[in-house]
């Protein structure tokens, strides 16, 4: 059983051609865009039959979204105009709907070598770094059809370069606004670190001016995009994110880290906006002692859904993960979070955990959990998985009661904390703050009271 592959009328080679041209993309790069499309009218949109089930498109008209065509501006990156980099940051690049508005960055964070462009001049101007790490598809999972449409089809394209032994101090912050009803942005970020180099990421995906607001409204636009990321010997990246999207806007997201010998990836994901969202991290640990740590959380109302995945596959020997993630869903909404552990025949010493836990704060809210491992070598340290759905505790909401909590903030401080792990690796403390803000927003008036009922 698998689900059918996308339907896109605009997955066209013709369109795939005019954005390459609009972008002046060399040859080689307009080749595998081609490759990903043919490669993607034969993948399922659900390629693993344990979660076959819980794939669910219906909430978006995939028709009545246009994507946005190529825009050839190229802005260089500025150091004037530091005031526009938020506080505590090392740079800042905004995309608003389809342009690039503006790529800031720290005159220190330059010196050291920090580097941010286009990927299509990145492709053309350092094609020996960029060229062996997304040519043939190795930067996004091969059975992702969601991850493939941004591979092929992206008329905006970010590459982030940290040289080898650099550490930039300060997160990098970039910001997507997006939104505007009948059209579509996609997408790609590609993250490259040198060897022992040392960064972190922080993406805000908003919405912009021109999002619809009204809650009851279809998925009329579409938010869709990847980020590639390639970790040298030693290297280490702490990617943080934050999507609050407006309630008219589906967002398709594929995240996928190459992870080298000694390096370390630290995931930390929240997700508050939007009608539907589909994300999917892979992490591939595949030198020896690679590390990767990841936090996703998402809080659902009305009638969203959150559909969660991760892919961990361990190759190197001596490979650790710890894994997490967590849903709250009220009203209507709908959580699925699905997850899977790969550990080959190579990777002696692995060290993992996979956690899986929703709340439903209301009995008209639903969620799956779905944790998996697929074990090849029996020479572990460990490799445990565990997950969870239910109500919040009544022993818990009890014990704060009993240290003068009503009990709606009782289950709000439950819920709350149930999310920190999240909210409090979040690089930005301004962004932390709002966060929160969003978080205690969602919490539904009478929650308690309907519960119980």
């Amino acid at each position: 059983m698998s689900v059918a592959p996308l339907k896109l009328s605009w997955a066209t080679p013709t369109h795939v051609r005019d954005t390459s041209s609009a972008l002046a993309e060399p040859e080689w790069l307009l080749a595998d865009r081609l490759a990903a499309l043919e490669v993607l009218a034969d993948l399922p949109a659900e390629p693993n039959q344990l979660f076959t089930t819980y794939l669910d498109l219906r909430a978006v008209d995939f028709a009545a979204v246009e994507p946005y065509p190529a825009t050839p501006v190229e802005p260089a990156v500025a150091t004037s105009g530091a005031d526009a980099i938020p506080p505590g940051a090392a740079g800042l690049l905004h995309v608003d709907e389809r342009s690039m508005v503006s790529c800031v960055v720290s005159e220190q964070a330059r010196r050291a070598g920090l580097v941010i462009s286009t990927l299509a001049e990145a492709a053309r101007e350092r094609s020996e770094l960029v060229r062996p790490f997304i040519e043939g598809g190795g930067s996004l999972p091969v059975d992702d059809a969601f991850g493939q449409v941004a591979r092929a089809l992206s008329s905006l394209g970010v590459f982030i370069h940290i040289p080898d032994g650099v550490t930039i101090e300060r997160p990098i912050v970039l910001r997507w606004s997006s939104g505007a009803p009948g059209f579509g942005l996609v997408n790609r970020t590609v993250v490259m670190l040198g060897r022992n180099a040392h960064a972190s990421l922080f993406e805000e995906q908003l919405a912009s001016g021109d999002a619809s607001r009204e809650a009851g409204a279809r998925a009329d636009a579409i938010w869709w995009g990847s980020t590639e990321i390639d970790l040298a010997e030693g290297a280490s990246l702490h990617f943080a994110a934050e999507q609050d999207l407006g309630p008219g806007t589906a967002a398709f997201v594929s995240r996928q880290a190459r992870v080298g010998a000694d390096a370390s990836v630290d995931w930390a994901i929240a997700s508050v906006g939007g009608r539907l969202l589909r994300s999917r991290i892979e992490n591939l640990l595949i030198g020896r002692g690679a590390s990767v740590r990841q936090a996703e959380v998402g809080f659902g109302d009305g009638k969203q859904l959150f559909d969660l995945t991760s892919y961990t596959r361990h190759r190197g020997e001596d490979t650790t993960s710890d894994l997490l993630s967590k849903g709250v869903f009220t009203g209507a909404s709908r959580g699925y979070i699905k997850g899977l552990i790969d550990i080959a025949r190579s990777a002696r010493g692995t060290d993992t955990f996979l956690g899986e836990f929703s709340m439903l704060l209301q009995r008209s809210a639903r969620s799956v959990t779905i944790p998996s491992l697929e074990i090849d070598q029996p020479d572990v340290r460990r490799a445990m998985h565990s997950s969870s759905v239910g109500p919040i505790d009544e022993n818990q909401v009890f014990y704060l009661m009993s240290r003068g909590l009503s009990r709606e903030a009782a289950r709000k401080a439950i819920v709350l904390g149930f999310l920190e792990p999240v909210v409090a690796r979040i690089p930005l403390p301004e962004a932390q703050d709002r966060l929160r803000g969003l978080l205690e927003r969602k919490w539904p008036e009478g929650a308690a009271r309907l519960t119980a009922a």
